[in-house]
């Protein structure tokens, strides 16, 4: 029952800012051996990449063992509710809607905190998509997804999958840094949310009101160029009735990306945004019956 107790605290609690004020968050402390590592072993290879994440995850999973050996469930219990995003999450997306209703300069200031792509231009619908996207992509690698390695490896499970994410984050681009260097990072983030995303867009497909055919997630999830992230946006496009997607920039130069649920309103605001906070709650509801029935089991 410690990922229960686990996904309640982060629940109730969130991220409390008068800790991390005095002390440094795990996901930083993850960020910051991810950026040690790639300041001493980044020579642009995929060799020295492969070693990176051989570190990386090998010190995770110990670390894993040995928390949950002098600590046991506590460990589990205390780790897992910080590193669970649901209720930071909520807020952060939350506060998108609540500043698009005041001013469109203050929600696109509240949108670059959550999404990389250029805030400048955006538009009411723009900015609403892309707290939108953002929050179904991170419901399924910032919830779902260390939810499931939990769920299968215990504490260790939990920490490599943090570390792989983070390092993907930072180091998982196709530039010329770390196109080759990142190659490892990328491919073990895509191999460990395969499923997860999977999950998260059925677990969103179940809670809707609006649900379109799964063959039809299934497609719309093709379009994205990541072959996970698509997943969970899928699923909510159609709960929402919205298309999201569709062209943005990037550092100044505009994508010409393809509109999931290209039939869905192009308007979106900050009812739907809030629509799909409300979305990703109840599928997280869902997720935490799951988990009471497994540890039951």
């Amino acid at each position: 029952m410690a990922i229960v107790l686990a996904m309640i605290l982060d629940a109730l609690f969130g991220e409390p800012k008068w800790l991390w004020d005095r002390v440094p968050h795990p996901a930083v402390v993850m960020g910051r051996g991810v950026g040690a590592l790639d300041a001493r072993l980044n020579d642009r290879t995929k060799g020295r990449g492969i070693i990176t994440m051989g570190v990386l995850v090998i010190g995770a999973a110990v670390l894993g063992l040995v928390l949950h050996g002098l600590f046991g469930i506590w460990a589990d219990v205390l780790v897992g509710a910080v590193l669970l995003a649901q209720k930071s999450l909520a807020q952060h997306v939350s506060a998108v809607g609540d500043a698009l209703r005041l001013s469109l300069g203050d929600a696109r200031l509240a949108v670059a905190m959550i999404v990389g792509r250029d805030v400048r231009d955006m538009d009411t619908a723009a900015v609403a998509r892309g707290a939108i996207e953002s929050a179904a992509e991170n419901f399924g690698d910032g919830v779902i997804a260390p939810l499931f390695w939990f769920v299968i490896a215990g504490l260790p499970g939990l920490l490599v999958y943090k570390i792989v994410n983070t390092a993907d984050s930072m180091i998982g681009y196709r530039t010329e840094k770390y196109e080759a260097f990142g190659w490892a990072a990328a491919r073990l983030d895509d191999v460990l949310n395969w499923v997860p995303a999977r999950i998260t867009a059925f677990l969103i497909w179940c809670v809707a009101e609006l649900r379109a055919p799964l063959g039809d997630i299934r497609r719309d999830a093709a379009l994205h160029r990541s072959p996970n992230a698509g997943w969970p946006e899928a699923a909510i496009a159609p709960a929402l009735d919205v298309s999201l997607s569709g062209p943005r920039s990037y550092e100044g130069v505009v994508e010409d990306f393809a509109w999931v649920h290209a039939d869905g309103r192009k308007d979106a605001g900050p009812d739907d945004i809030d629509g799909a906070v409300a979305v990703l709650w109840k599928a997280w509801g869902l997720a935490l019956v799951g988990v009471v029935v497994i540890a039951l089991l």
